[in-house]
């Protein structure tokens, strides 16, 4: 009985109000679908080391710390009369362009011929990150207002936590859909023909706001200090990154928290304190959770190089790996709405640390000693590891969503995601440094001249790094910081 409920409770959740929002939800799901074939293209045609790789993932994540800017913009600033649906056209528009650029850039365009591959490489995936950042930020807005506001706060606030449920299960939905796809049709067509078909993205998302109805909201006045205060750190990020000063993304990262850090507490003084105290609490222990490193690049380059995975095997990995965790999603939904933050996360940092040792065992050989085919225990692997994907980003957003306050949902969505995007900030700086520590290359070849070799010597030492600082960081500050813990 309990299963069935648990398998129902997101069915008999949804209402037809709710379609269109999850519709920009799987139009953010769905850019997975280039996902394989961008990895491919960018170890083949960029010469650009790990280090590097993972140094742009870091200024990539910049856009996602800024988005108090367009929280504010949202909140206040109409575009024609709307204060949400120009916006996600205004993203849909940014992803197209992003999506030609790529286009244009993999089939060697000659209006392109006179800018360096890496450079418009950059530019595109920005210009896109900024859309879905757009498309993100009109989304959680709306997500609080398709609630029912005419009954008591105990159901709004059930039904705010199930719709960021349903908003994850939407986009998982659409990775299941797109992401082995992807891969699949990159052994049939071409890498440009992926990206012309991935146009249907900014569609969807279009389509969705088209049909989506909400509660009227007044726009509030602009807060000046944030929107300003956003926009210059914006600027300042951009020079900063644009004059390739030294030790520019720790200064980045340092700048940004602090900004954050306060406009956040301008912005939930209205709280009583108890409430502000447990949600910092909260949100130290996601920040350092998603703060942990990752071992970068080299792990899919050795991969690929060594255990011979391919663009159809890596979409297979990734179309199990959507589906169960969309599964796992679906039947845990009920208990992710329900139970204390500290206690889920404990459980997947436990359950982490185990579901990492296949892929370490496999460095060393362990899989050929057992019998067993690299490709069957990755498929193993990701098949259990899948349906702990997603779960901590659902219980952030329930939380954000409950204390979002009337007026401000558009800031309040901004900067709390913010926080969390700094975090994946730091995640990225320490992976970088990591990467230094244990170099690891791959196989590199300018003009038929070998320019690097692979060495992937230090790979097994960056594997279990990782997994311990993930491990044992994590299980400390939520062993500390857990809200539940606070009886005052």
């Amino acid at each position: 009985m309990e299963i069935k409920q648990a398998i129902l409770t997101p069915v008999l959740a949804i209402k037809a109000r709710y379609i269109p929002l999850l519709l920009i939800y799987f139009a953010y799901g769905s850019s997975v679908f280039t996902a394989i074939v961008e990895s491919f293209w960018v170890k083949n045609s960029l010469n650009l080391s790990a280090e590097a790789l993972v140094a742009l993932g870091v200024w990539l994540t910049v856009p996602w710390t800024i988005k108090m800017i367009f929280g504010q913009m949202v909140d206040s600033i109409p575009i024609f009369g709307s204060s949400r649906k120009a916006y996600v056209v205004i993203g849909a528009l940014l992803l197209t362009i992003g999506i030609l650029l790529m286009i244009g850039l993999i089939q060697e365009s000659h209006l392109l011929s006179s800018f360096k591959k890496g450079n418009v490489y950059i530019f595109a995936s920005v210009i896109m990150v900024v859309g879905y950042v757009i498309q993100d930020v009109v989304a959680d807005t709306m997500s609080t207002e398709v609630v029912d506001r005419t009954r008591s706060q105990e159901e709004i606030e059930h039904e705010l936590a199930m719709i960021q449920v349903l908003g994850r299960l939407s986009l998982g939905i659409a990775i299941f859909i797109v992401s082995g796809l992807g891969g699949w049709l990159a052994d049939i067509y071409s890498y440009s023909t992926i990206y012309t078909i991935s146009l249907f993205i900014p569609i969807i998302s279009i389509l969705g706001v088209i049909f989506i109805k909400l509660n009227p909201v007044e726009s509030t006045p602009l807060n000046r200090p944030i929107f300003f205060g956003g926009f210059i750190f914006a600027v300042f990020v951009v020079f900063m990154g644009y004059n390739d000063i030294a030790y520019s993304q720790e200064i980045v990262f340092i700048i940004s928290l602090i900004i954050i850090l306060s406009m956040l507490k301008v912005l939930i003084n209205d709280l009583d304190e108890k409430t502000k105290r447990h949600i910092v609490m909260a949100m130290i222990i996601i920040f350092v959770y998603r703060a942990t490193p990752n071992v970068g690049p080299a792990l899919q380059w050795w991969e690929i190089d060594v255990l011979k995975f391919d663009e159809p095997f890596f979409g297979t990995l990734s179309q199990i790996g959507a589906g169960i965790a969309l599964l796992g999603m679906w039947i845990s939904s009920r208990f992710i709405v329900q139970q204390a933050i500290g206690k889920v996360l404990i459980f997947l940092t436990i359950i982490g640390f185990f579901l990492s040792l296949p892929v370490i065992g496999m460095y060393y050989g362990l899989h050929t000693q057992l019998g067993l085919d690299a490709h069957t225990v990755a498929l193993v692997d990701t098949a259990v590891s899948s349906p702990f994907s997603y779960i901590s980003n659902v219980l952030m957003l329930a939380l954000v969503a409950i204390y979002a306050p009337e007026g401000k949902r558009g800031t309040w969505f901004a900067l709390m995601a913010s926080l969390m995007n700094i975090a994946l900030s730091a995640s990225g700086l320490f992976t970088k440094y990591l990467n230094q520590i244990f170099v690891v290359t791959r196989e590199v070849r300018e003009n038929g001249v070998l320019t690097s070799v692979a060495n992937y010597d230090n790979l097994g030492a960056l594997l279990w790094i990782v997994t311990i600082i993930g491990t044992l960081i994590p299980l400390i500050v939520i062993w500390k910081f857990d809200p539940k813990k606070d009886k005052n």
